[in-house]
């Protein structure tokens, strides 16, 4: 764990960049952070910086139910996100579970929403005289193989599965936000907005950076950044698994917030 100042500050918890596991912006990564700040004396409230698109449903879910465990642990620590340049999808997944949530007005906020790509390549197949062979045990074994004809039952239940990942991320954002969310009903349709017009949908409670945040809302200016502390091994190792990881993830069609 990394060594923190020994006086009263701010614990900042950076979220920065896609949230898929092996990177920065990992459970691995985040969850040990915020359980160090949490149980820090010296850390009076805890800032989520956060800066990223989103990413997997599944690591931005890990982390929100450790923030809320947290919370409920440590009731006298509040929290508060902290929104840059974008705070989308995964990344206000995340946000949500937050006390509080601030950006700056030209912000990018919201994009509450699931999606799930692929390709299909069996017109140019057919074009350059190649054939393809799939050897399989289970009927779903080949489920949305590019190099074969889309398969209607797999494709209707591949939808089925991002529309109850999306419900999964409303009710977050509905747990965590509460009655200060707007009725609009494009608020859960993946839409985003800036700053100002999330802040008048109740997506965000105020517009401010970290520095005005933690100056006039919580009454401190000392920002300690906690992260797991790493040898130079470790983060050459991160770096190359991170961009591992987004080109194996979006070959395999893995549900996204983004």
């Amino acid at each position: 764990e990394a060594v923190v100042a020994q006086q009263e500050h701010v614990a900042v918890v950076e979220v920065f960049g896609p949230i898929i596991s092996g990177a920065p912006a990992s459970s691995e990564q985040i969850v040990p952070s915020l359980q160090t700040a949490f149980a820090e004396d010296y850390a009076r409230a805890i800032v989520l910086d956060i800066n990223s698109p989103g990413g997997s449903p599944v690591q931005a879910g890990i982390i929100y139910d450790e923030l809320d465990r947290l919370k409920a642990l440590y009731p006298n620590k509040k929290v508060y996100a902290v929104i840059t340049d974008i705070g989308a999808s995964g990344a206000y997944y995340i946000a949500a579970a937050a006390d509080y949530i601030y950006a700056d007005k030209a912000s990018m906020v919201g994009s509450i929403g699931v999606i799930g790509s692929s390709f299909g390549f069996t017109e140019l197949m057919d074009k350059v005289g190649v054939e393809r062979r799939s050897y399989t045990a289970g009927d779903n074994k080949d489920f949305l193989d590019p190099f074969q004809a889309e398969k209607p039952d797999q494709k209707a239940a591949f939808e089925n599965m991002l529309e109850r990942v999306h419900q999964q991320f409303v009710t977050a954002v509905k747990t965590g936000r509460g009655e200060r969310l707007d009725d609009n009903p494009k608020l859960f349709s993946g839409a985003i907005w800036d700053g100002e017009e999330a802040a008048k949908l109740g997506l965000i409670d105020g517009l401010g950076s970290i520095y005005s945040v933690t100056r006039e809302e919580i009454g401190i200016i000392d920002l300690e950044v906690y992260q797991p502390s790493k040898t130079p091994l470790q983060k050459l190792l991160d770096e190359v698994g991170a961009q591992a990881s987004v080109h194996w993830q979006s070959w395999l069609q893995t549900p996204r917030m983004q």
